[in-house]
């Protein structure tokens, strides 16, 4: 009864996620048939909502904090919107170039450039996956220990909800399950407004952009880092990409693709800028961000400034931020490995006919979990280096995903238009210097003997 204009296969050519897929773009032409806008994008939304929330992770949230608690609001909150621009222009092309070819970001980097960059760019991911999901499992024991919960239970309680998520065998009730935790990063938001941030300096910092601020450099560039580690990484890339094909979405779909990433930037920055509005009362009331490095500091030091209530919501926002990124970055390992081995990647198989899959998919979080019930981490330092670590390797990706997004061969007229090259060559440098800048005056400061 509906068509769209995509090349017909033949029933023979399908695969098992192929006819699981098949249900779900029914209602998408039923939606577009009767012009239903709305339901469309309702259908249609979804990996660029995850990736962008899903971004606003564990470590990216006290990333911000740490960023609100040291400066203040002056420089970091409309830095924040500046790199969640960088965001919204790498994960369109991602939404793409994943649209258009069908196929996953890995899979096109094997193809494209070969085992040695396909691999190579798989050890990257898994690299700052595992690192990251380290950090995941210690903001969900972070926010945890706030209301007494064990570290132990907190931790069992991360791997639990990722075994769960991975039963339904269809990718619509995994996507629609992360956004129904996704839902609850917005708990930023409500403590930002309880803690009553003062609206003149809001409204200052974003239309002057204040300048930057005094104290100590490496500090400073870390959280620089920090903060663009935050929001433009590796995984976004693997799990954007492959979330738009393992949903289905066609070129015809692009559109609603945008609005979708779109979308997701604005309410990430939001709830991001939140974090730092939460957290900025500790530097206006003098509370140095060192005192809180550690447990549950952050909302042990917010009671008595912001009121049990804010530290109360900041401490369950650290607990979803952790949780679904562990579903997202874990889901974005499964995806890149299955994609470079040639083997099952898609939420649309199920578990017996996927075990690699499934089994990367929960792997990896298992291995992580273990390492964060060590006793004695430095617990912020460790989400500050992770997202610094996410800003050093970023660089290669970026520059994968640019030329698979102006490769005619496979793109055809959908390549990047020149201002979207320009805007891309932009982030990529933004990324780059923050983290070679950091590494730079690190290594003087470490030479010479400086304190920072």
């Amino acid at each position: 009864m509906f068509t769209e204009a995509e090349p017909a296969l033949g029933a023979g050519s399908l695969s098992p996620e192929d006819l699981q897929r098949s249900h779900d773009r029914l209602r998408v032409l039923a939606a577009r048939h009767r012009g239903r806008r709305l339901p469309l994008l309702w259908l249609l939304a979804g990996p660029g909502l995850l990736v962008m929330l899903g971004e606003n992770d564990g470590p990216s949230m006290l990333s911000y904090a740490a960023s609100g608690a040291t400066y203040g609001v002056g420089f970091f909150l409309p830095f924040i919107g500046v790199t969640f621009l960088g965001a919204i222009v790498v994960q369109e092309m991602a939404m793409r170039v994943g649209a258009v070819t069908h196929r996953g970001y890995g899979e096109l980097v094997f193809q494209r450039f070969g085992r040695f960059w396909g691999w190579f760019s798989a050890v990257d991911l898994l690299v700052t996956n595992f690192v990251t999901l380290i950090t995941e499992f210690i903001a969900i024991r972070v926010g945890s220990s706030f209301f007494g919960v064990p570290a132990w239970l907190s931790v069992l309680a991360g791997l639990l909800l990722v075994g769960v998520s991975l039963a339904g065998g269809r990718y619509w009730r995994w996507e629609r399950a992360a956004l129904g935790l996704a839902a609850f990063n917005l708990l930023f938001l409500l403590a930002a407004v309880l803690s009553k941030p003062d609206p003149g300096a809001i409204a200052s910092a974003f239309a002057t952009w204040q300048p930057l601020p005094t104290g100590s450099l490496q500090t400073f560039l870390l959280l620089v880092a920090s903060n663009v580690g935050a929001t433009v990484t590796p995984w976004m890339l693997f799990f954007q990409q492959s979330a738009v094909v393992d949903k289905g979405l066609t070129p015809r779909d692009i559109g609603q693709g945008r609005l979708d990433t779109l979308l997701g930037g604005l309410l990430a920055f939001a709830t991001g800028c939140g974090a730092l509005l939460v957290a900025a009362a500790l530097f206006s009331h003098h509370i140095p961000a060192t005192t809180v490095q550690g447990g549950a500091g952050f909302a042990e030091a917010l009671r008595p400034v912001s009121g049990y209530p804010v530290a109360a919501l900041f401490s369950l926002g650290l607990v979803e931020a952790g949780a679904l990124a562990i579903l997202t970055i874990s889901a974005s390992t499964a995806y890149a490995v299955g994609e470079v081995m040639s083997g099952p990647h898609s939420f649309n198989r199920r578990l017996r006919d996927a075990p690699s899959f499934y089994g990367f998919n929960l792997g990896l979080a298992i291995l992580a979990a273990a390492v964060v019930l060590l006793p004695g981490a430095p617990l912020l330092a460790i989400t500050l280096n992770a997202n610094l670590l996410a800003t050093v390797l970023m660089p290669a990706a970026l520059v994968f995903l640019l030329v698979l997004a102006n490769d005619r061969e496979i793109m055809g007229s959908r390549v990047n238009p020149r201002l979207l090259n320009w805007a891309a060559a932009g982030v990529a440098l933004m990324v780059a210097l923050a983290g070679t800048s950091y590494a730079v005056v690190a290594f003087v400061n470490a030479v010479t003997g400086r304190a920072g």
